[in-house]
């Protein structure tokens, strides 16, 4: 059961996680250091510039609490997020995780002007279309064993877990639609 969800509070899209959360009624806090990891069953990496929040998690020593962290619990990652949590190859400015299976490539719709809303498919919600925002988003290049699609954009992976974690390429966290978040606390619950 997820008492409090930690939301990665270094750089990016933050404070819509924790407003979409608090709609939710479900506890959450801005994590700024390691040692407020102890306090979170599920972690949120947030939207933004996944260099910038990559070199932040070095700087301010998260990158073994976060692996330490992983072993036992969650993390959602959306667009800069989920460029975090990939297995894709480290570069001169940017150095994943590796927490999932798969890989992306980096602002594969277009610079920051091409931002866009569409309409994504909900593997697990078919009531109704979600209307995803893309902003620099990423693309998922590839998909390793034990990766499930959890709902898609031109028959593109969107959103995806590994059956802990979570990734979407869009911001889910931008808009009133709560399902994405409900989807997940309700599986991390289960």
């Amino acid at each position: 059961m997820v008492r409090k969800v930690g939301v990665l509070a270094l750089q990016g899209n933050y404070i819509q996680h924790k407003k979409m959360l608090d709609i939710l009624g479900i506890n959450n806090i801005l994590v700024q250091y390691p040692r407020e990891l102890e306090k979170c069953d599920l972690l949120i990496i947030p939207g933004g510039e996944s260099t910038a929040i990559s070199k932040q998690i070095d700087r301010n020593k998260f990158r073994q609490p976060i692996m330490n962290f992983v072993e036992t619990n969650s993390i959602f990652g959306t667009c800069a997020g989920m460029i975090l949590l990939s297995s894709t190859k480290e570069t001169n400015n940017l150095k994943s995780l590796g927490v999932m299976d798969f890989n992306v490539e980096r602002n594969a719709y277009g610079r920051q002007v091409n931002s866009f809303t569409e309409i994504v498919q909900l593997e697990f919600d078919s009531t109704d279309n979600f209307n995803a925002l893309f902003i620099r988003a990423p693309k998922v290049s590839y998909l390793g064993k034990g990766i499930k699609i959890l709902a898609t954009y031109k028959n593109t992976p969107a959103m995806i877990t590994d059956g802990k974690h979570f990734a979407t390429t869009f911001h889910p966290e931008i808009g009133t639609d709560v399902r994405i978040h409900k989807y997940i606390m309700e599986k991390i619950n289960a």
